[in-house]
Formats: C-alpha cells, structure tokens, sequence
C-alpha cells in the first residue's frame, strides 16, 4: 500500500527495513550498531524505552517527531528481533483485531 501524501510503499520500506536488521546479525559486532542490539538484549530494552521517551519529549515540546518517531520504530524493530519476536507476527495479530473493535478486542484480553 502506498502513502497517497509521499508516494511511498510503506510496506517496502518496513520490508527493506526489516531485512537490514536481519542481515545485521551476521555482520561484524564492532562495525554494526544493530548487531550489537541484536545481541545485547538488555541495550535493546534500554535504547527503546529512551527512543520512545525522546518521542514524548518531541510531541511535548511540538519539535523533531518524525525523527523521534523513525528512531522508536527502527529501535521497536531491533527489539522484537533481538527476542526473537518476528514482525510478520505481530502484524498477522493485528490483521485479527482489524474486525473488533478496540473495546472488544480488550475486553477478550481480560
């Protein structure tokens, strides 16, 4: 599906996206980034929880979301992968909650 604002194939960059991150694993720990949050789970957990407080910060003060955002979702992605949590996954769950409503769908969980 493209972005009708930017022309973009989302879909394509999250699947690019995601490959990169992968591909990282079999990359050299010192020259990768990635790689060394792939293989540190607890940096993984820590980069996310401060990417997402950056966020915060960001639509708080009105400034610099997007990049805020692409770091949270990029570091999101790191962070499933380091646990082994797949993306095709998650978004197989949410494709199953598309039919629910929210309220529904929450109220199940309990």
């Amino acid at each position: 599906t493209k972005c009708s604002c930017k022309n973009i194939d989302m879909f394509k960059t999250l699947e690019d996206l995601v490959k990169t991150i992968r591909d990282r694993k079999n990359s050299n720990l010192e020259e990768s980034y990635t790689n060394q949050l792939l293989n540190n789970k607890k940096l993984s957990v820590e980069k996310a929880e401060e990417e997402f407080q950056e966020l915060l910060e960001a639509i708080k003060i009105n400034q610099n979301q997007i990049h805020e955002s692409a770091d949270l979702f990029y570091h999101l992605l790191v962070l499933l992968e380091s646990h082994n949590i797949k993306i095709e996954d998650v978004l197989q769950e949410l494709e199953k909650r598309k039919s629910k409503s929210g309220l529904e769908e929450k109220a199940n969980r309990s």
